[in-house]
């Protein structure tokens, strides 16, 4: 979501939490919406729905976002078990942000470029 579109403030996200011994250095931060950051807390992975195995998120410095999700509609799908366990520990798909994805693609200004 880009930042001019979400109704909250971005913050910086510690991508490996601090408590988990994660840095405080631009390799290991992010911006993320308010919503991720929130879901995500100190989080560094899940249980992906498909196998049940232990999972790590998806690394926005190492992970390759085409690897790991695709856009069908508003609704992001997880392509990979990283992109599963990110799409549910962090509920993208929660239904207000998918709503709130239709619209904006309605007016044509999402999800506009995508990198990674």
């Amino acid at each position: 979501m880009p930042s001019e579109w979400d109704p909250l403030p971005f913050c910086i996200d510690h991508i490996i939490a601090q408590q988990h011994a994660g840095p405080t250095i631009e390799s290991n931060l992010a911006l993320s919406c308010f919503s991720c950051n929130t879901y995500k807390g100190p989080n560094i992975a899940g249980l992906d729905p498909e196998s049940g195995l232990l999972t790590r998120l998806f690394h926005p410095r190492t992970d390759t976002w085409i690897t790991h999700f695709d856009w069908m509609g508003p609704v992001l799908q997880g392509k990979s078990p990283i992109g599963r366990v990110t799409l549910q520990l962090l509920n993208i798909n929660e239904p207000v942000r998918v709503e709130h994805r239709r619209l904006l693609m309605q007016d044509g200004v999402f999800p506009g470029r995508l990198t990674g």
